[in-house]
Order: structure tokens, then C-alpha cells, then sequence
């Protein structure tokens, strides 16, 4: 008998962790090869995580709700007369564990042992450790719920996800009465006099304060993927120093050529030749003119991407996926219309798979499909630019000789990484990007 770990896979090129939306074994289950064991949800995709072996669920080592990181152990699968397969490896000591062990083992004679009542206290604080699951010690910090004050439902007592989504949906969240960290460090640094409270009626400031629910309010949970969303665009916020820039351009040959063709195209293709593929098509040909744009910060160096993958953000009611045009330097504006229905077909359908959405180097927004004239949009991490494509509207524009004339006029907005990009870069490429779209027209360019 051998017993193989499954682990968490990396779903997606950025993707660092994942939280198993549910279990689709139970221990005691026979499954084979590629059998799928649970589905995960990540800020890229949802999916499934595959059994590696053919043999019996003995262990599931995460629960429903819980965000473990890529390489995680989530179950256990005992294997029957496979001696040929290696025994699960050790666990792995941290280079800090290590070197106080190694420093323990050397002193051992030095410590003193400690006193009865400090071994009870340690065993106490291990076993409550045990009890909090990551999901549970995260929802605990996100909402400042005091844990030694809630009575946990699960085995053994233990605190449950649950337990703490219903304390929050009902609003009665028991917060910590003691000092924060803050202020006690604050106090050591200051060296002040230790003072006794002046009242214990006041409650210490929570670090994200619990919002009162009024009547007539409604409560919206939050689902995992729109979680693991708003994860990504903090840290994409917080690490990523933005900045932008917009162009005006004016595209009154471009639209009279797509609308000129659209009704043909759609009854010979089957599908909508939009005037998001031109862009798109005009993005990739300025990409390959201007490689650094083409890029992503990777701390000690800045890697240009080879392969030109347009992310495009596609959205559904209660979600935001980027799926990919894989090589879109290399595809026409047909083939690229045909991608954009196809992807978008796939995302509303809940059928995009792991590669429909890796391998992204450039996000294309396509805001201007709800009217939007102007936005700031949010970089894509790892990427180092997102283009935000507005929508066409009509401008009144002088022309050569001092006339006017109605103009279909759209905004191209772009936020830029500027670890990665300067504004020199990102000016010429926005120009050339410009240049291509107001050159498109029916005498010079094909769709095909």
C-alpha cells in the first residue's frame, strides 16, 4: 500500500492560490486517474482539481470555503499494489524552523525546563491553533471576530466558515475587548508609564469596522470568485505604482467600413464582426512595433514577453473573466472577431478552461460597450498595461480649411505600470495605435 498526496495545482500563470469550492469525493471513496476530486475557484478561473492516481480517498485535508496556496496537500489517495510509486514526502522545515532546532539541540543543556503550568499553556494555545482553519482565521481577522468568543458547530467544537458567515449575515460579530498590537508598540517604542484605563466601556477601534444593517438594506454574500477578484485588484493597487494617460481617435472611416460590411459578414461567418476586433487587431500590430509594452515586473529584472496575448475582459452578472487571444499579432480581424464570440460564449456558458485564460501579456478592455466615454482601468498583474477602448461618439472636429464636421471620435485610456514604463514608451505607442485605427477604411484594409 503506498498513500500519494494531491495538491493544489497552479490554475492560471499568476495564479499563486485557490479555495475549494466543493468536495466531489468523500474518504472512503474509489476514484481513478483524472477523476475530478473538487472544484476550486481562483481570480482567473474555475475548475477542477484531477486525482493523479487510481486508488481509495483516505483524508481530505481542506474544507469547503478554505484558500490553501499552490503546492498545498487537499487530500489523500491510498494506492493498492503500486510499490513502484515513492512514499508522500515530508513535510519540509523552513530554513528558520531548522536553525532552531539545530540551536536547541545545541543549548538543550542551557534552558531550563519550563514550569507545569506553561507546558499546560502551550498544549492549550496548540490545540486552538488547530481549530482555525486559514478560511476561518482570515474571515476572523477581515471582520475583527474575537474567536475565544464564538462556539464552534464543527467536530470536536471546532470553528467553522460557517460559523462565522452567520455571525456576519445576523450582525453579531464578538470583537476583541483588549489592546490592538498599534497601540502597544506604540507605548514600548515611547517608553510611557504604564497607566491603567480610564474606562473599559469604550471598544478598541476594529481594523475594518463592521457596518450596521439598517431596514430595507440588503445583504449581499460575497461569492468566492468575486473574493478572489477584489483580492487581485488590491494587490494589483497596492504594489503596482499606476499611472495614465489618454488619446483621442478619430475612427469615422473605420466605423463606415465595419457598419458598410457587418450585415454580409454575419450571414456568411455566423457571427458579429464587432468593432472591438479592430482594436484589438490595431493593439497587436502596435505590440509587436513596441515590445517593451509587452512586458512584466518580475523584481530583479523585467521580462518582454516573445508571444503577443491579448487578455480581454469578459463580464457576467456577478463576475469578471479574462480569457486570451493566444498569438493575436499573428490572427486577422475575422479571426480575432471569431475568438472575442467564441470566449465570450464559453465565459457565459461557465466553460472556459485553464487555457482559455493563461499566458495573458496585454489587457484590452472593452468599456465603451456600457457607454463609458473615459475610465482608469485597474492593471492586470502581472502585466504591465491595460487599455481601456471607450466608447465611439459623435464630436464636432474643425478640419483642414477651418470647416466643421460631425466625427466619430473614441477615447483610448491607458493605465501603465510604471516600474516597467515610462511615459516616452507608452505616448509612441498610443500614437501608433492611433495611426493604425484612423488608416482603417475599406481601400486599404481587408477583414480576412
Amino acid at each position: 500500500m503506498a498513500i500519494q498526496n494531491i495538491t493544489m495545482p497552479q490554475l492560471g500563470e499568476s495564479v499563486t492560490e485557490g479555495t475549494i469550492e466543493k468536495w466531489l469525493v468523500k474518504p472512503g471513496d474509489t476514484v481513478k486517474k483524472y477523476d475530478p476530486l473538487a472544484e476550486v475557484v481562483t481570480d482567473k478561473v474555475n475548475a477542477e482539481i484531477p486525482s493523479s492516481f487510481e486508488g481509495v480517498i483516505t483524508e481530505l485535508l481542506a474544507e469547503e470555503g478554505q484558500t490553501l496556496p499552490v503546492g498545498a496537500v487537499v487530500c489523500c489517495v491510498e494506492i493498492a499494489g503500486d510499490s513502484e510509486l515513492p512514499p508522500p514526502p515530508p513535510p519540509k522545515k523552513s530554513a528558520v524552523s531548522t536553525a532552531i532546532l539545530n540551536a536547541g539541540v545545541q543549548k538543550k543543556q542551557e534552558i531550563p525546563q519550563p514550569t507545569t503550568a506553561i507546558i499546560a499553556s502551550q498544549k492549550t494555545v496548540r490545540q486552538d491553533k488547530v481549530r482555525y482553519s486559514p478560511a476561518v482565521l482570515r474571515l476572523a481577522q477581515e471582520h475583527d471576530i474575537a474567536l475565544d468568543q464564538v462556539t464552534g458547530t464543527g467536530e470536536g467544537g471546532r470553528i467553522t466558515r460557517k460559523d462565522l458567515m452567520k455571525l456576519i449575515e445576523t450582525g453579531n460579530v464578538p470583537t476583541s475587548q483588549v489592546e490592538t498590537p498599534s497601540a502597544v508598540n506604540t507605548a514600548v517604542q515611547q517608553s510611557a508609564p504604564i497607566v491603567a484605563p480610564a474606562s473599559q466601556d469604550n471598544d478598541t477601534q476594529p481594523a475594518t469596522p463592521v457596518q450596521s444593517i439598517q431596514a430595507g438594506d440588503v445583504e449581499i454574500p460575497v461569492t468566492k470568485v468575486r473574493r478572489a477578484i477584489a483580492n487581485n485588484m488590491v494587490r494589483s493597487a497596492q504594489e503596482v505604482p499606476h499611472a495614465w494617460m489618454m488619446m483621442e481617435v478619430d475612427v469615422t472611416d473605420l466605423v463606415a467600413y465595419r457598419d458598410s460590411i457587418k450585415t454580409e459578414f454575419k450571414q456568411k461567418e455566423g457571427f458579429n464582426i464587432t468593432y472591438f476586433a479592430f482594436f484589438v487587431k490595431a493593439v497587436s500590430q502596435a505590440l509587436k512595433e513596441f515590445p517593451m509594452m509587452n512586458s512584466m515586473w518580475a523584481e530583479d529584472k523585467i521580462i518582454q514577453k516573445h508571444d503577443i496575448n491579448i487578455s480581454i475582459a469578459v463580464a457576467t452578472e456577478d463576475a469578471l473573466f479574462v480569457p486570451v487571444i493566444k498569438h493575436a499579432d499573428e490572427k486577422s480581424i475575422k479571426g480575432i472577431a471569431k475568438e472575442i464570440h467564441e470566449l465570450a460564449m464559453k465565459v457565459r456558458a461557465g466553460k472556459l478552461t485553464m487555457d482559455d485564460i493563461k499566458g495573458g501579456t496585454f489587457t484590452v478592455n472593452n468599456t465603451g460597450a456600457f457607454g463609458s466615454v473615459q475610465s482608469m482601468g485597474i492593471i492586470n498583474y502581472p502585466q504591465a498595461a491595460i487599455l481601456q477602448v471607450e466608447s465611439i461618439v459623435k464630436k464636432p472636429v474643425v478640419l483642414p480649411g477651418g470647416m466643421f464636421a460631425a466625427r466619430d471620435i473614441v477615447n483610448l485610456c491607458l493605465s501603465l505600470d510604471h516600474r516597467v514604463l515610462d511615459g516616452l514608451v507608452c505616448g509612441k505607442f498610443l500614437n501608433r495605435v492611433k495611426e493604425i485605427l484612423e488608416n482603417t477604411n475599406k481601400s486599404s484594409t481587408s477583414v480576412y
